[in-house]
């Protein structure tokens, strides 16, 4: 037994002490909480699992017996065949799919619509800047003489550059 002590207590100088591993760590991981990105995301994630929920309830309570109401069908997915002794739900599929509809649709004209308009509206007052060719620095100036060399050097019916003699095979 004494002779373990002795092995552990000589490689105590190689092990850092655990806080001075776990404290950089945790304050590193409490940046990372912090940031706007993070938290927008939370944020976005409950927000939109609310809106799903009602958007949900908009289609089973009013939409579906809005639609029951002409069409004579409240809940489609009773709507079955069956083929071989497999029982296919396409009610169920229809139910589903009139959710994805109505959803979509709520998406698109309380959100993306509006956020449309209001961009539109924005940038009417600005006038579009002009764009501005980029600036070709010294090295992509010096790539394409030697570009425009090798091409002339490879096809000798080219026309030679700009005060240079044609150069022949």
């Amino acid at each position: 037994m004494l002779g373990w002590r002795k092995v552990v207590s000589s490689g105590r100088g190689v092990v850092e002490p655990p806080t001075r591993l776990i404290t950089p760590g945790l304050r590193g991981f409490k940046q990372f909480l912090m940031r706007g990105n993070i938290v927008d995301l939370a944020i976005a994630v409950v927000v939109g699992t609310a809106f799903t929920a009602v958007v949900q309830s908009l289609v089973k309570n009013i939409l579906t017996p809005l639609i029951a109401a002409i069409g004579g069908e409240p809940d489609f997915s009773s709507l079955t065949f069956t083929i071989n002794d497999s029982k296919f739900r396409y009610g169920t599929f229809i139910n589903d799919v009139i959710a994805f509809v109505v959803v979509a649709a709520v998406i698109y004209f309380v959100i993306v619509l509006p956020l449309a308009k209001a961009n539109e509206m924005r940038q009417r007052g600005e006038e579009p800047e002009p764009q501005e060719e980029p600036a070709i620095s010294d090295e992509a100036k010096l790539l394409t003489e030697i570009r425009d060399l090798l091409a002339a050097n490879n096809n000798p019916a080219a026309a030679p550059l700009a005060g240079q003699p044609p150069q022949y095979g």
